[in-house]
């Protein structure tokens, strides 16, 4: 695969491409909106200061909360800048928690005269004459629409804020997380209407407008195509099992799909979205097979939550599932001749399929592959042993009970030369980061790490 030529302004993106652009988002919606409406500097009292923070969360709030939906859609246009769809769902999540964050705020700054008047510590505010306007006109229409945005935008807060919170709830089950994604494309869509109607008039004519015309016009044609069943429709098959292979030692099953409709491929290290029951929705399996467009694909499927565990039992020979993808950048490509690959546990998926590839198309590089695991199954090791051997990569197992933890010392030790390697890490996301802070403290290039964020909420 050739390297993607990034533009000069996006190449401080690709050290730790998330954070880095989350932060460049927030600043440049916060340095816009200032040059938009300089006024705050002069404010002197509670309410020209509440007026103006209003505003500005409301900016900001719309502004992530539109990039948020955008990145729903699963644009795959971004994904070399983001480091693949994994990175830009973590993304996603961290402008979904700013928006709830920011919408609380402008929440609070609306609320807090009432509060405050009820309390006694301030004199109610008495409203003077608004400031006239030419009847007929756009600006006089907004006005007429205060009261119904007021509204709409109060209840949708209050749904948003349930959703969302429904959300971040790990324990709450998968497949009605996706389902609240589709009451929250409704939610954004009224406070898109709120926030138009809302925003200060004058911003419409600055720098600002042009800004939230163009994130607020993306985020909801990406809600509408959230809500008619469009995502990704063009990166969609369908599919047949055509086989099945229990590891009931290590709570796993292996299963082959044959698309039966139009393929678009897969690299080593992508994952696809499988549907195998429409009652529980799409999960996200990476794909275990070699490259290749026969579209003959292979998923090694752990039971780690309440569907994965009944898997064993539902999935049947002959069933038809659907397909999307394929997507994620965890591609192997580096700039080192050495490698060093960790899967821990499940992680060990992309690393079967990328062994598989090379013992068809070999590469000239020296490769070692450590693989840790809670449980031991002599039939799957020798499996993973025979894959190695045919890629002339050099296998380390280690069985946490009899071998103890991996650790970046214990790879160092077995891997001298590791400061001129790639490490290419997919596993238990904390274990992850630990080997990744271990390996730069000691010395490695933070880019050479590279590492699956394999979880989607």
């Amino acid at each position: 695969m050739p390297t993607l030529a990034y533009p000069k302004f996006l190449t401080f993106l690709t050290m730790n491409p998330i954070k880095h652009f989350f932060w460049f988002f927030i600043l440049l919606l916060t340095g816009v909106w200032w040059m938009t409406d300089p006024a705050w500097v002069f404010m002197s009292n509670f309410l020209g200061w509440r007026y103006i923070l209003m505003q500005y969360t409301g900016v900001l709030a719309m502004g992530v909360m539109s990039a948020a939906m955008l990145l729903a859609v699963r644009p795959v246009v971004f994904e070399p800048y983001a480091g693949g769809l994994d990175k830009m769902y973590r993304l996603h999540k961290w402008l979904g928690i700013s928006g709830l964050v920011m919408s609380l705020c402008h929440w609070l700054l609306s609320e807090s005269p009432k509060w405050l008047v009820g309390l006694g510590w301030m004199a109610r505010h008495a409203h003077g004459a608004r400031h006239a306007v030419l009847d007929g006109t756009i600006q006089q229409f907004f006005q007429n629409q205060r009261g119904l945005a007021k509204d709409l935008g109060e209840w949708a807060f209050y749904a948003a804020v349930l959703l969302l919170v429904l959300a971040l709830m790990r324990r709450f089950p998968y497949k009605h997380f996706i389902k609240i994604h589709h009451l929250l494309a409704v939610t954004y869509l009224a406070l898109v209407l709120h926030s138009v109607v809302l925003l200060k008039f004058d911003y419409w004519s600055g720098l600002l407008g042009p800004v939230m015309t163009v994130l607020m016009t993306a985020g909801s044609i990406a809600a509408l195509m959230v809500l008619l069943g469009q995502v990704a429709k063009n990166r969609q098959a369908i599919g047949e099992v055509v086989g099945i292979r229990h590891h009931a030692s290590l709570g796993v099953i292996e299963v082959d799909i044959q698309v039966k409709s139009r393929w678009l491929g897969h690299q080593s290290g992508q994952f696809v979205f499988v549907t195998f029951h429409e009652d529980e929705g799409a999960h996200p399996y990476t794909i275990a097979s070699p490259v290749a467009l026969d579209g003959c694909l292979t998923f090694i499927i752990k039971a780690l939550g309440d569907y994965t565990s009944t898997l064993a039992h539902r999935i049947k020979i002959k069933d038809e599932v659907k397909i999307e993808g394929p997507y994620g950048c965890f591609n192997f490509q580096g700039q080192h001749n050495r490698q060093i690959w960790v899967g821990a546990g499940i992680g060990i998926t992309p690393f079967i399929s990328r062994m598989k590839t090379l013992a068809h198309a070999h590469e000239n590089k020296t490769i070692d592959l450590f693989h840790t695991t809670e449980r031991h199954d002599q039939h799957a090791m020798e499996l993973l042993a025979h894959d190695a051997k045919a890629a002339h990569v050099r296998l380390h197992v280690l069985w946490d009970e009899k071998d103890g933890l991996l650790d970046a010392a214990r790879i160092a030790k077995e891997v001298p030369e590791w400061q001129d390697a790639d490490i290419w890490f997919c596993g238990p996301v904390k274990f992850g980061q630990a080997l990744k802070n271990s390996f730069v403290v000691m010395g490695l290039d933070e880019a050479c790490f590279h590492q699956e964020l394999f979880e989607m909420r």
